[in-house]
């Protein structure tokens, strides 16, 4: 009952055959079946002309190191003020928290 049915050796497929049999006499239609001739083709267009790299000025530069140096310091004032209203508002809370615990804790000492 509790033994391995394993086929017998003659019904078993061998590593060299498929279970799927080939497709044979699959014949497809053709794309177009209009009759006309085919048409030579035109000339290939040019390569478009290259452009010259990206040149920098003096006074691009400049404003470029301006830019770059206004967002930084623009995002890092951000980041700054938020976190500094995060530490207001977690020391704000931690106040009140122990506020309330004493008065919560000592009703009758006053």
């Amino acid at each position: 009952m509790f033994t391995p049915k394993i086929p017998p050796p003659d019904t078993a497929p061998t590593p060299g055959t498929s279970l799927v049999p080939p497709l044979t006499g699959l014949v497809h239609p053709p794309a177009c079946t209009c009759h006309h001739t085919p048409t030579v083709p035109g000339p290939v267009p040019a390569a478009p002309v290259a452009r010259p790299a990206v040149r920098f000025t003096p006074g691009s530069l400049l404003v470029a190191a301006a830019g770059g140096t206004a967002v930084v310091l623009v995002v890092g004032t951000v980041l700054v003020s938020m976190l500094l209203a995060t530490a207001i508002t977690a020391a704000s809370v931690a106040v009140c928290a122990v506020v309330l615990r004493s008065l919560l804790n000592r009703p009758n000492n006053r």
